[in-house]
């Protein structure tokens, strides 16, 4: 038999296996899966009891609202960062992002869960009136009075429903071709979802070229939008509350500290995945060993970003910069910061230079874990801090530096419940979307195996991956 003809029947078979495990897994659901879906929803019932808690005391003392801002800082810095795991490696053409990519992809279904938990941080949030600083110099100057007193609220607010549209079309313009699959060879109340959103997908050339075209724009404007969400939501509604803060690179660390945190989230995701979901013969060293490269990366970085800012703080020592240092890193938030900077820089720094564990597929995942946990904690270091200084009314607070430091406001009974609820009701929403739309990207699963061939080495056989165009 002609060569060529068994290589494309070889290659038709490898498609047609990845059709049936991948479908037959999306709609297969574990016991498992729903006793998980179960103890999420009552950890989120928790955060709601909690949430209601908080409206009895009305919005009137922001004190009471920094952990609330906390999880909301900490959701669009860990699930709504996750995409980009997705979107940079598509960019750069790389295979191994294959098998997560649409993991990755999922996690801006949450972006509409953080959106809403956004809704009661506007009424927290003062008007300009109030007299503080701010990014659009309201009552500076005479000209200056056109600028609304609710810019901050109107600008994020617009920013952020922009950064969860983006979100969302480019997750159904990834799955267009999977969920046309499960149309046609699915079954039950998936189908019929699956066939509402595939619309008249078939898969024409014009078609295929319109997916490609649109992914790539999506892919760059949901990154520059996350970035300028990051930017108005670390301005309006942390650094201007701190009097004296004054800090040119807070925007960029609040994006850089999301993209370290996005590429832990999705390592977890993919550990979870691959030892509980049933994908270990698509989540493999490859993803594992990348992700901890990046993760790596991110970490030096975040060092980076701290230093720098630090650094101007600590070498200006006026006292303004002095307050702010003592306020966030060497006061009242002194063991939280300690743990952060273990956690978001040592803890990774040590670990990933240590071949063992580097090149374990348990490794990363730890790794990973200690990220998420000091990025919480940073999240907690900065907002519960930003959202105790008292407005500018106070006697102890000026617009230009806080006169005293407050202590360190502990979480009370409904900060608590508003914790374990807002990350259990981001990781449900998660875990429901897979339900709609597959976990692994079936399509570009299929694609890959076009860019594949085995040739023997010496003695063994070696799979070489061609790159495309």
């Amino acid at each position: 038999m002609n060569p060529h003809v068994i290589t494309a029947k070889a290659t038709l078979d490898k498609k047609s296996k990845i059709n049936n495990t991948l479908i037959e897994r999306h709609q297969r659901s574990s016991n498992y899966f729903w006793r998980i879906i179960t103890l999420l929803s009552i950890f989120f019932i928790l955060g709601i009891v909690g949430f209601v808690m908080k409206l009895s005391s009305g919005f009137s003392d922001k004190v009471i609202w920094g952990y609330y801002a906390a999880m909301f800082a900490f959701i669009l810095t860990t699930a709504q960062a996750a995409p980009m795991v997705a979107i940079a490696p598509r960019m750069a053409k790389a295979h191994w992002r294959r098998p997560i990519s649409r993991t990755a992809e999922i996690w801006t279904i949450v972006g509409l869960f953080n959106l809403i938990l956004f809704i009661p941080l506007l009424w927290v949030l003062p008007s300009l009136e109030d007299g503080r600083r701010s990014l659009w110099f309201w009552n500076v100057a005479p000209e200056f009075h056109g600028v609304p007193v609710f810019s901050p609220h109107i600008w994020a607010t617009l920013a952020l429903c922009a950064l969860v549209f983006i979100g969302i079309l480019l997750l159904w313009v990834s799955a267009l071709p999977d969920l046309a699959l499960i149309r046609d060879k699915g079954n039950g109340w998936q189908q019929k979802i699956a066939a509402k959103l595939s619309r008249n997908w078939i898969g024409t050339s014009a078609q295929w070229h319109w997916l490609y075209h649109r992914m790539g724009i999506l892919g760059a404007l949901y990154f520059a939008m996350m970035v300028f969400v990051h930017f108005l939501i670390s301005i309006d509604f942390l650094l201007v509350l701190i009097p004296g803060w004054i800090d040119a690179l807070i925007p960029i660390t609040h994006a850089a500290n999301a993209l370290q945190a996005g590429v832990a989230t999705m390592m977890l995701t993919m550990f979870c995945l691959r030892q509980f979901g049933g994908y270990k013969d698509y989540i493999g060293h490859d993803q594992v060993w990348a992700l901890g490269k990046l993760l790596f990366a991110l970490s030096l970085l975040w060092f980076w970003f701290w230093f720098s800012s630090f650094n101007v703080l600590w070498y200006g020592k006026k006292s303004n910069e002095q307050s702010v240092i003592s306020l966030l890193m060497t006061g009242p938030y002194l063991k939280i910061f300690i743990c952060v900077f273990i956690l978001n820089f040592v803890f990774p720094l040590l670990m990933m230079i240590w071949n063992p564990v580097r090149r374990s597929f348990w490794g990363p995942p730890l790794i990973a874990s200690g990220v998420i946990i000091g990025t919480f904690l940073d999240r907690i270091r900065l907002y519960v801090a930003a959202y105790s200084v008292p407005g500018i009314g106070d006697p102890n607070v000026s617009k230009h530096e806080l006169q005293s430091i407050p202590l360190a406001h502990l979480p009370e009974i409904s900060d608590i419940f508003i914790m374990i609820g807002f990350i259990s009701g981001s990781i449900l929403v998660f875990m429901l979307a897979t339900k709609i739309i597959p976990v692994i990207n079936i399509w570009e699963q299929k694609e890959v195996v076009l860019y594949e061939i085995h040739k023997k080495f010496h003695r063994t056989e070696v799979k070489i991956l061609g790159k495309p165009d």
